[in-house]
């Protein structure tokens, strides 16, 4: 398999989704044997790099029983399929039963298969690791009971919404539900103690077992489990777990990939433990804010940091990118995103618009039209995407000055310069704002003077040959409309 880019892309799947549509016209259960080679053969000619295979695990009965009972799950579901079946319900694909291929997929040697399927089209395959619980009738409910926080009844009836009455041999225990501390439990999971020694090895163990079945793992919540989250949710003093089992998995494949999902500001600390990407929940959530200033100050952050962050516009726990951003402001969203540093994320059904959201408990999706308008950006941008110069170039935020005194529009706009090996070179310009703003760039280039210096806009017909030696002295003036953009190639003539 070919060395990654140091910029590479992902797609994300969901697993049961997608085969619950196959299945569909197949007109029977699909596994992931039935995937036809013409979807991978796509999947790579779209220039991604790694896929992220959603909800393979064996998922929890116990658990999908409460997907089914619970009220507010239910109402979520309906509003996703209004014609909702019992079927459609297959449980969370966080609550885990084992870390054992789900048989309805194909079970382990499907898997097996189609991570060789990927590898013959230079594709890596990235899993999911869930370290902070497991689902409600897990096997070590019964053998290790104590792997999971432990309650009492008091704590039962105090706190009903983070405490559940479960059934084991010889009785019932109070064990406690899966937990962000900001709010309840979730009631389909139970809690890994962390400051349990053996559970923490445990856990360890299982991720080592995955490691084996795939090139990279996203690993679900990932700061929950860190001694000072931990303690702060449960009061309990944790142990340290990724540090050493990133270290344990890394002797034997130096180049697995892992990536956290993180939130709080704590990405930072998740790349020191030794995480490849971290969640930039940071940009996607200024860049639904609209401003382009707090977008801007983004990028201030030191590269080494930006290299590592996975940026992406919508994933399974966000709203999709075309119900949160107008088309106009998605696009300029999507060239902010995606031509920034670090590791491009994107998602199933972004391509072509979709807009319903579809929860991790479910195996079907609605029927959705297809967004012509906004599959063709997507399609023309990913082309963008393959040059050399965005997967292995050196990035810099370029500064704007004001096109004349008194007009402060220069602040709406974002400029990236990208340079690789002086052989190739681009600019990307987005005017982040819903209206016509103007400004200079001073050109990050070598002494042009007595050459002619041509841009030429890769996502649209616009090329501008000037002056070097003007350029160079006046900088290029800009003159864009509302959330506007250009990706020029630079050449000299």
């Amino acid at each position: 398999m070919k060395n990654l880019p140091k910029y590479p892309s992902l797609y994300q799947i969901n697993t049961r989704v997608w085969l619950t549509e196959l299945s569909r016209n197949l007109g029977r259960k699909a596994t992931l044997d039935d995937i036809p080679d013409f979807e991978l053969d796509e999947i790579a000619s779209l220039g991604f790099d790694w896929v992220w295979l959603l909800s393979v695990w064996q998922t929890s009965e116990a658990s999908r029983k409460v997907s089914l009972e619970n009220p507010d799950f239910r109402k979520s579901f309906e509003k996703t399929l209004p014609d909702l079946k019992e079927e459609d319900i297959g449980g969370s694909g966080f609550a885990i039963a084992e870390y054992k291929v789900n048989p309805a997929i194909g079970g382990e040697e499907a898997l097996k298969k189609f991570r060789k399927r990927l590898k013959k089209r230079n594709i890596r395959l990235m899993l999911d690791f869930v370290p902070n619980h497991m689902g409600l009738d897990h096997f070590w409910v019964h053998s290790h009971q104590k792997y999971f926080v432990e309650g009492t009844e008091k704590d039962f009836e105090n706190q009903p919404q983070i405490f559940t009455h479960v059934k084991i041999w010889g009785g019932n225990a109070v064990l406690a539900h899966g937990r962000d501390p900001n709010f309840a439990g979730w009631p389909d999971t139970l809690q890994i103690d962390y400051s349990n020694q053996s559970a923490v090895n445990a856990m360890a163990k299982e991720l080592v077992k995955i490691s084996k079945k795939c090139d990279g793992v996203r690993c679900d919540m990932a700061m929950l489990i860190l001694p000072e989250v931990f303690e702060k949710t449960w009061g309990r003093k944790a142990l340290p777990f990724w540090p050493e089992v990133i270290k344990t998995i890394r002797e034997k494949l130096p180049d697995f990939c892992f990536m956290a999902e993180v939130y709080w500001d704590m990405e930072w600390t998740m790349q020191q433990l030794g995480f490849d990407y971290a969640y930039d929940k940071r940009l996607y959530d200024r860049l639904l804010e609209g401003h382009a200033t707090p977008v801007r100050e983004h990028f201030f952050a030191d590269i080494d940091y930006q290299d590592k962050l996975a940026r992406f516009l919508e994933n399974h726990d966000e709203s999709r990118a075309s119900m949160e951003f107008e088309q106009e402001k998605h696009e300029a969203a999507a060239v902010i995103t995606y031509l920034s540093p670090g590791l491009r994320f994107f998602h199933q059904g972004q391509f072509e618009g979709r807009k319903a959201h579809i929860s991790p408990h479910l195996v079907r999706a609605p029927k959705e039209p297809v967004d012509e308008s906004i599959q063709q950006f997507y399609y023309n941008f990913l082309e963008v995407l393959k040059k050399p110069v965005f997967r292995d170039g050196q990035w810099k935020l370029v500064e704007c000055a004001q096109a004349w005194e008194g007009n402060e529009s220069h602040h709406d706009f974002l400029v990236f310069y990208w340079e690789k090996e002086k052989e190739a070179s681009s600019l990307v310009v987005v005017n982040f704002a819903d209206h016509f703003s103007q400004c200079y760039i001073h050109l990050p280039l070598p002494d042009p003077e007595g050459s002619t210096l041509r841009l030429q806009d890769l996502v649209g017909t616009f090329s501008y040959d000037g002056d070097g030696g003007d350029l160079l002295t006046n900088g290029l003036y800009l003159d864009m409309p509302g959330w506007g953009y250009q990706v020029f190639e630079i050449s000299y003539l």
